[in-house]
């Protein structure tokens, strides 16, 4: 997207050291390795980097110019010199100016967990009526918010930003520069309960969406006393009752269900994806859509990579679950595993992060609710899940992926069907890939 000068002047309010009248359009860019001519530089400055140290470099690439927070930060060469006091600020504001200017439909989603699901399914669905853009995989903090919107081609009609969050205050600005038209919370968890201190927090943090979202629109979020507790939206909330939600057939391919009567089919297991899509139900129908189009872009959904993927590789069946993990999202994939699996069904659980003072205790807890449940050998790995115990099966626990996926290999010759869930900091996509060097 280009912006004229003027533009990015009113939309940051900058005041001007330098400029230059020979650009017609320029492009923002925050990252030097993807500069070039008609293009302005703005640095950014994070924990382990300090963008304004690459002006130069900017320069040198052929940039324009380039925005400054530091007035007496002056490189001679440059046509463009920009002063605002915040240059992350100044981000945000262009892709504001931006955002206003197309003028799409906004859904905001936040939430404990499934936000990158809830999303990928609601642009499926929204792709079959509309020009649909939305957040790349899961880009949701500011700078990821800025990218989705400055990415948006013109012609798009539904925007659907993916919100999250580390702590209070961190959604409601992103609710600032997004002003949804609706906004959805996909559920209240323990995710990052070590930041906040408790669930109450935690709803409080997930209900700041409602803070900029539009009076004429709506919120949609499950039943949940915590979310009415905190959800001080004065406009209309669509509350969605789960026991609405008929499961009629699931299988390691797919989960057909009731929502209202009305039959959907998702291309993904759980109990838990069948809510998800219930509130993506709701939030199509918000945009005017018939049952016919929700019904074909939920069977068109595509799953994101590491998130309840099948892959076959010998003889084992694996389900990758692996990009996060929380209590919640644990007991949901162990539900799901252990009613769609054939014998012999093995549970791979690694640990979880993020879960404050009180992570044993959340581990050991994993363990009790196993114990409600019929498998065949649980295995785990890291320092955590340790203490990740159930009376019921065989147990092991590995320090070594690459030693867990040989312990697989040697006692399950015949193959089996295995569950890995864990945290993205585990990395148990390696143990997919170990398995497949020594299976195939």
């Amino acid at each position: 997207m280009g912006f004229t000068l003027q533009e990015l002047i009113k939309a940051t309010n900058a005041t001007v050291i330098a400029a230059t009248d020979d650009v017609d359009l320029l492009t923002v860019s925050t990252d030097t390795r993807q500069i070039g001519i008609d293009m302005i530089y703005l640095p950014l400055k994070g924990e382990n980097f300090n963008g304004f140290d690459f002006i130069q470099d900017a320069l040198n690439k052929g940039a324009e110019g380039y925005f400054t927070d530091d007035k007496n930060d002056i490189y001679p060469d440059s046509d463009i010199i920009l002063y605002v006091p915040d240059t992350k600020q100044a981000y945000l504001q262009i892709a504001e100016y931006y955002r206003n200017k197309i003028a799409p439909k906004v859904i905001m989603i936040t939430g404990s967990s499934g936000k990158t699901t809830v999303k990928e399914m609601m642009a499926s669905v929204s792709e079959q009526k509309f020009f649909t853009h939305k957040t790349k995989l899961n880009h949701n903090n500011e700078i990821g918010l800025c990218q989705t919107f400055l990415s948006m081609p013109e012609n798009t009609e539904v925007l659907i930003a993916e919100g999250g969050m580390r702590g209070l205050g961190e959604i409601e600005l992103l609710s600032k520069y997004t002003k949804p038209d609706i906004a959805i919370i996909t559920n209240v968890g323990t995710a990052h309960i070590g930041r906040l201190g408790s669930v109450e927090n935690i709803a409080k943090a997930k209900c700041e969406i409602v803070k900029y979202l539009n009076k004429k629109g709506v919120l949609i979020a499950p039943e949940s006393d915590l979310i009415r507790k905190f959800n001080d939206f004065t406009g209309r909330t669509e509350y969605v009752d789960f026991s609405n939600i008929k499961i009629t057939n699931i299988t390691n391919e797919k989960t057909e269900f009731m929502y209202k009567n009305e039959d959907y089919i998702i291309p993904q297991s759980g109990e838990h994806n069948a809510q998800n899509a219930s509130l993506v139900i709701e939030a199509a129908k918000e945009l005017g859509m018939n049952k016919e189009d929700i019904q074909k872009g939920l069977l068109n959904y595509k799953s994101v990579e590491n998130r309840w993927q099948s892959v076959k590789i010998g003889n084992f069946n694996i389900i990758n679950d692996c990009y996060n993990a929380n209590p919640d999202s644990v007991k949901a994939a162990i539900k799901t595993f252990v009613k769609m699996a054939e014998t012999p069904k093995i549970i791979v659980l690694g640990d979880m992060g993020e879960l404050g003072n009180q992570e044993i205790l959340y581990h050991e807890q994993i363990g009790e609710f196993l114990d409600n449940y019929t498998f065949d050998y649980l295995i785990t790995c890291g320092s955590l899940s340790l203490n990740i115990r159930t009376k019921n099966v065989p147990y092991k626990n590995f320090s070594d992926k690459k030693e867990l996926a040989k312990f697989l290999k040697e006692n399950f010759q015949n193959g089996a069907n295995v569950l890995l869930k864990a945290s993205r900091s585990m990395k148990f996509e390696e143990i997919i890939k170990e398995l497949t060097e020594i299976c195939t």
